[in-house]
């Protein structure tokens, strides 16, 4: 069996008990999330970060898709009459917007706001395609960037432009927007809590903090290391507040004319600062096993020995088909890669050297706990999908 070299052969961060702020920026730039663009307050989101999303993205399109949405995608631009249609929507995000005021070198006749978020853009397409109760309802998501112009920014946290998915539905009855507003935020709680390992608290936004144009926005708030609560998604019910104001209307069963009821619910990659701050530590990421790019790495020990690099790999051929799995056989030492992921949180690691394939053994290391378990190569792959 190896002998467990943990000694730290890659850059160490700042610990969070000194200066969280920094606990967190080195974090996120050491285990090659992102990286800084030219353009204050956005991020480049490199392969590691953006699997993470990718990952986030699959389990949350797979729960939308069981609950009957259906995907669609919206222009990025809204002219600034439609986004004036509602009065306290416009007010509420006015001093975020960016808007662009040229093609080419040419001035517009119009300015167009580039998209903050897209409840005017859903309510004049459900205006042109909503006639009758047979119509409803519609339930549909978007997956796409936003523009906030944000005065402070933060990776992940608050940034001029981020990824998320935003869900809008109508609904012929107030009763069946309630409905809807609540089993959504029910499935992000579940989400959170099941494939983050994040607990959450859902409650009722004040009316002062309430998204703007809603009847009512309810919220799931996870807590950080630092003590402070981090908004981890929102639902909304809108009522007919911007049916209202876009003149969607309906001819129900009864033969009257009725406005829809409107909801509206949203997740973003914030997600991942919040996964960052509620389970890193000073060693790094820890990543839940749900959404992380790798979730078992094999370092082979004394790979230069004959027979080790060909059993990491029979192990990896055979453990391909249980878990998202990376060998690493490049030639640094076996502490740097040990450190390595540690720092990129990978849920558990593989250790494999001359002595482990005499006894017929490998080590697993739990990034989360550091346990370490000697397993027997003849169950390796049980052993496996427990912790993966």
């Amino acid at each position: 069996m190896a002998k467990g070299n943990d000694k730290k052969m890659v850059e160490a961060i700042t610990s969070m008990e000194v200066d969280f702020a920094k606990w967190y920026t080195d974090i996120v730039k050491q285990a090659e999330l992102i990286d800084y663009s030219s353009v204050r307050g956005c991020m480049i989101l490199r392969p590691y970060g953006y699997a993470i999303w990718e990952n986030i993205q699959k389990i949350l399109d797979g729960k939308f898709k069981e609950t009957g949405h259906e995907n669609v995608y919206m222009p990025m631009f809204i002219p600034e009459s439609l986004l004036q249609k509602e009065k306290d929507h416009v007010e509420g995000f006015a001093p975020e917007v960016a808007w662009v005021t040229h093609g080419g070198t040419e001035p517009l006749t119009e300015k167009l706001c580039v998209r903050p978020t897209s409840e005017t853009l859903f309510c004049e397409h459900y205006a042109n395609t909503v006639q009758s109760y047979r119509d409803l309802p519609k339930l549909y998501n978007q997956w796409c960037s936003v523009v906030r112009w944000e005065k402070t920014t933060r990776p992940f946290l608050r940034t001029l432009e981020f990824l998320w998915q935003e869900g809008h539905t109508a609904h012929a009855t107030e009763e069946e927007a309630e409905t809807e507003t609540i089993k959504m935020l029910n499935v992000y709680a579940e989400f959170c809590e099941n494939c983050l390992a994040i607990p959450v608290i859902k409650g009722l936004k004040t009316e002062k903090e309430k998204f703007a144009g809603a009847k009512a926005t309810y919220t799931i708030e996870s807590l950080m290391h630092d003590g402070k609560a981090l908004q981890s998604g929102t639902s909304h019910n809108f009522g007919d507040g911007f049916a209202k104001a876009f003149g969607i209307q309906f001819t129900d069963k009864d033969n009257q004319l009725k406005y829809v009821h409107q909801t509206s619910w949203g997740m973003t990659t914030r997600l991942i600062g919040a996964i960052i701050m509620v389970h890193g530590d000073d060693n790094g990421l820890v990543l839940p096993p749900a959404v992380a790019p790798i979730q078992l790495v094999i370092v082979p020990i004394a790979a230069h020995k004959e027979g080790v690099l060909e059993k990491a790999a029979d192990l990896k051929a055979k453990l391909d088909s249980v878990c998202r799995i990376k060998l690493d056989d490049s030639d640094k030492m076996p502490g740097w890669k040990f450190s390595e992921y540690e720092m990129k949180g990978v849920p558990l690691r593989l250790e494999i050297g001359p002595k482990d394939i005499e006894n017929n053994q490998c080590v697993l290391a739990r990034r989360d706990t550091g346990e370490k378990t000697i397993v027997s190569l003849d169950g390796y792959s049980g052993k496996c999908e427990k912790y993966a």
